[in-house]
């Protein structure tokens, strides 16, 4: 795997904190949609979802410099793309028949692989006559509140829910989500915001992902620096799959988190020397999260 193309990312991700933009706050992925492929009409998922949102286009839609020659358009002179990557594995067979690194290993050992392209959102490009971009029209509140409820009820295997309990929490151990009552929410929406968030961390549990980040953590006043490490990425981890739910159901919450110790702390641990890859991770960790809630089939 490329290490610059981790550096690459985890220094686009700083830039934007540093300049007051939380990548993975539902807001950035409301303001145009879940960005997509115009070509292929696919979304973007795991990282790139948080790069090319947050990019601030009225509309979702990206394509590579190819595709759009393919379509008969092209790229303006002087624009300037943005990266997304592709993640994947291969196998010892799948190297030999490349010739590449890694033929030499055992026939079940799979490698991972990190692969860069550039894209152009299609305000970038001419020659292709693209339907004008339409923004969806304002859903009440009170829509957007049933479909939260909708996704929270539609989760496999949830866990249980309790309400009325001081501090928003998951339990791995009697595998229960403790919330606030409504009441204790500035709005519905930042209810579902927290509850998203918290049963994100649920589906870590054994019975559903078994992911590392929630197996070993050990919670906010772990003492070492690997512990403190596993409990940041897990965190990371339900704060983008929150997002990715909240897209979902149209909600964005009142405010930004925007704080500066809330950024500050990002930075510090993104700025860490071990934190390569760190936040790629931790975003496709969050996609299957919210794929897992969503009742979403793995992609094959």
């Amino acid at each position: 795997m490329k290490q610059d193309l981790y550096e690459e990312i985890t220094r686009r991700i700083i830039d934007q904190l540093e300049s007051g933009v939380v990548p993975w706050h539902p807001r950035c992925l409301a303001s145009g949609g879940l960005p997509r492929n115009y070509s292929t009409r696919k979304e973007y998922r795991g990282i790139n979802v948080f790069l090319l949102a947050s990019l601030g286009f009225g509309s979702p839609d990206f394509m590579t410099f190819i595709q759009a020659k393919e379509l008969g358009g092209h790229v303006r002179k002087g624009e300037k793309g943005f990266l997304v990557v592709k993640y994947g594995t291969y196998s010892k067979a799948e190297a030999e028949a490349s010739g590449a690194e890694g033929a030499g290993e055992e026939p079940e050992t799979r490698r991972g692989y990190l692969k860069g392209y550039t894209v152009f959102h299609v305000s970038q490009i001419d020659g292709i006559d693209f339907p004008p971009a339409v923004l969806p029209p304002e859903v009440p509140l009170t829509d957007k509140t049933a479909r939260a409820r909708e996704i929270v009820a539609g989760m496999p295997n949830p866990p249980e829910i309790r309400e009325g309990g001081r501090i928003p929490s998951y339990w791995p151990s009697i595998d229960c989500v403790r919330m606030p009552e409504r009441g204790f929410f500035r709005t519905e929406e930042c209810y579902f915001l927290t509850l998203f968030h918290e049963l994100a961390h649920s589906t870590g549990a054994l019975t559903r992902l078994a992911r590392k980040s929630l197996l070993e953590n050990k919670g906010f006043h772990a003492d070492s620096g690997d512990d403190r490490k596993i409990y940041a990425e897990e965190e990371l981890v339900a704060e983008m799959a929150s997002a990715f739910l909240s897209a979902r159901a149209g909600i964005c919450g009142d405010e930004l988190e925007n704080s500066a110790a809330y950024l500050q702390g990002w930075i510090k641990a993104l700025q860490s020397k071990d934190a390569k890859g760190w936040i790629i991770r931790a975003a496709a960790q969050a996609q299957k999260a919210a794929d897992y809630i969503l009742n979403i089939p793995a992609p094959t």
